[in-house]
């Protein structure tokens, strides 16, 4: 974007650094800030009749909400932080006024939020076309990945917070992990031990169309 653009932009900005298990926004508030996560992690989660779920997690440099900004609507999600983080908070109007003047921004924009629709789209198919084993399978397949192949890597989040992802109960998740064991996955805690990376490859089926995040 434009120098100038971004000057006006980040001049209502602020920094400003939470603890652990803030609600930084709340399901069906206006979208008054645009978040950027420069430090720390965030659970985005929803609620519907007294029951709850983990949609996302954000880590740096990722932001929330942008669609809600750009069309000056309901938040979908609320926003919590899940250990000791730092944001950059944008005023929503500003977001949509730069939005309007600066192209560049604006082709920027559109581009993350066809990202995040994708994203949106690998994650329906996640959950409707595979078992929770099958989803427990390729999530492992993917932490490997972002552990550079390792046959010893730990899980990113605790295990209450992957079922809730994953679209399973606690209990559910207990079973799959004891069922990958005979595919030479096993998981004690939070560590992860690959000993039979074909058997757990045959198992999970991974596919670029719903597995690879830069697809």
């Amino acid at each position: 974007m434009e120098s100038g653009n971004f000057g006006t932009l980040m001049r209502g900005a602020y920094v400003q650094t939470f603890p652990p298990q803030i609600e930084l926004v709340t399901e069906g508030d206006r979208s008054d800030f645009l978040h950027i996560v420069v430090e720390g992690t965030v659970e985005m989660l929803a609620s519907w009749d007294n029951r709850d779920t983990t949609m996302a997690i954000v880590r740096p440099l990722g932001t929330f909400i942008l669609a809600a900004t750009i069309r000056d609507a309901p938040y979908l999600m609320s926003a919590r932080t899940m250990e000791k983080s730092r944001l950059v908070l944008i005023p929503s109007e500003d977001v949509r006024d730069t939005f309007e003047r600066d192209s560049d921004f604006a082709r920027a924009v559109v581009a993350e939020l066809a990202q995040c629709y994708r994203a949106s789209i690998k994650n329906t198919k996640n959950l409707k076309l595979r078992s929770s084993l099958e989803r427990l399978a390729n999530y492992i397949l993917r932490q490997q990945i972002e552990s550079e192949g390792a046959r010893v890597f730990e899980l990113d989040i605790e295990k209450r917070r992957l079922a809730s992802i994953l679209g399973m109960t606690a209990e559910n998740l207990s079973r799959a992990i004891k069922t990958l064991q005979p595919y030479g996955v096993k998981i004690e805690g939070s560590r992860v031990t690959v000993s039979n990376q074909k058997s757990l490859l045959d198992l999970a089926k991974p596919t670029p169309l719903i597995d690879d995040p830069t697809c």
